[in-house]
């Protein structure tokens, strides 16, 4: 059965999510966001930098959640949850599957940083400005392409699973301007998902 390595809040969402959404069976071990949660040696055995999600899979055991739901669409669902590559649709998918880690991620990896991890006395307001402006940035071209659509290539898909998580915690952290109201909807068509509905609330 697949084993999912998970910790409430982070990416590792988006796998219970994936599973969920495919109705697979799987088991799941919860671990706290904390030093001895997800760097203990066990941990770093499967993950050098007792990060998560990590998937494991009989003898196959990989972290990266991109890698994992990609791995999971081919082994277990015979590429479900995303176009025929030669659909119209497929470059599009790929786009958006990808946008995410690229321009989403690393940006609100540093509002995370600024406004929960570090403490009052080492938070840097320039930085996080920073971090604010480019996620707006990054959050225009998406916001644009969901102008006509209720997910991001029409039908739902992987990508959805990738950038709509990233969507819906940077509108949880109030960093989408209601002015990009395509998003808005958007997240709100996420929300509506009963597996989402279950990946959001694990284990807390």
């Amino acid at each position: 059965m697949l084993k999912v390595h998970f910790t409430p809040g982070t990416r590792a969402g988006r796998i219970i999510w994936l599973l969920e959404e495919l109705g697979l069976e799987y088991e799941v071990n919860i671990m706290p966001f904390t030093k001895e949660g997800l760097k203990s040696p066990e941990h770093r055995a499967r993950h050098a930098l007792g990060r998560v999600p990590v998937l494991e899979d009989e003898d196959v055991s990989i972290f990266e959640s991109g890698a994992i739901i990609q791995y999971v669409l081919e082994r277990h669902k015979d590429g479900g949850l995303k176009p025929e590559p030669s659909s119209v649709d497929f470059p599009y998918y790929l786009q958006w599957f990808h946008y995410c880690e690229g321009m989403v991620m690393p940006p609100m990896n540093q509002i995370v940083v600024q406004t929960i991890l570090l403490p009052q006395d080492r938070r840097d307001e320039s930085v996080l400005r920073q971090a604010q402006n480019l996620l707006t940035k990054s959050l225009a071209p998406v916001n644009d392409n969901l102008a006509d659509k209720d997910y991001l290539i029409g039908a739902f898909s992987a990508a959805d699973l990738m950038l709509g998580h990233s969507c819906f915690m940077a509108n949880r952290l109030g960093c989408v301007p209601n002015e990009m109201e395509h998003i808005k909807k958007y997240v709100s068509n996420i929300e509506a998902r009963p597996a989402f509905q279950k990946a959001i609330t694990f284990g807390e």
